[in-house]
Parts: structure tokens; C-alpha cells; sequence
């Protein structure tokens, strides 16, 4: 059974940073690519990042330069450290492993203005 558990979501003002991670079980983590999508009230889940077994990244055009995205294949995790945060980047925040479509059961997100 895979299961995917994320945390590190908050309550953050305007300028600020969180740092989301995504801890996975029942699955051969490494080998799979990773990506965190993000959800606001009234919207499309969106990708925001996402990071291959090799270690290559894309980022959603809102979030570059702002946003990293890493892995630590030792302890079945992916993070997504997050800086300068926005009003805008409010939402829902889900951990997936794209190749199996498995998903979290996400974490909020709020930045204050």
C-alpha cells in the first residue's frame, strides 16, 4: 500500500518561507518521479514542481526562482522549500508520484498579505 504524508504547511505572512515535505512508504521511492501540485478554492490542482528519479526539475512558471524542489532518496522524501511567498501561492499543497498517480492528503498554505 502506498502512502504518501506531507507536512510543513502554514500559516506564513507575505515575504516569507515554509519548507513542505512529503515522506513516502510501499514504494521504491528512488525510482520514481516526484512532483507537488498546488489547489486553490475554486481552481484546477496545478503541477508547481516536480523532480525525476535522476534528479532533474521543473518548476510552474509562477513559482521559478522562488521555489526549490529536492529529494533525499535515503529517507523516502521530497521536499519543496519555499521563499518569497505570495498571497497568491494560497492554496492546498498535494505530494505525488507522477508515474503511478498516487497522491497525499495535502497540506494548506496560507500567506498573509
Amino acid at each position: 500500500q502506498v502512502q504518501l504524508v506531507e507536512s510543513g504547511g502554514g500559516l506564513v505572512q507575505s515575504g516569507g518561507s515554509l519548507r513542505l515535505s512529503c515522506v513516502a512508504s510501499g514504494s521504491r521511492f528512488s525510482i520514481h518521479a516526484m512532483g507537488w501540485y498546488r489547489q486553490a478554492p475554486g481552481k484546477q490542482r496545478l503541477l508547481v514542481a516536480r523532480i525525476s528519479s535522476d534528479g532533474t526539475t521543473n518548476y510552474g512558471d509562477s513559482v521559478k526562482g522562488r521555489f526549490t524542489i529536492s529529494r533525499d532518496n535515503a529517507k523516502n522524501t521530497v521536499y519543496l522549500q519555499m521563499n518569497s511567498l505570495k498571497p497568491e501561492d494560497t492554496a492546498v499543497y498535494y505530494c505525488c508520484i507522477l508515474d503511478l498517480a498516487y497522491w497525499g492528503q495535502g497540506t494548506q498554505v496560507t500567506v498573509s498579505s
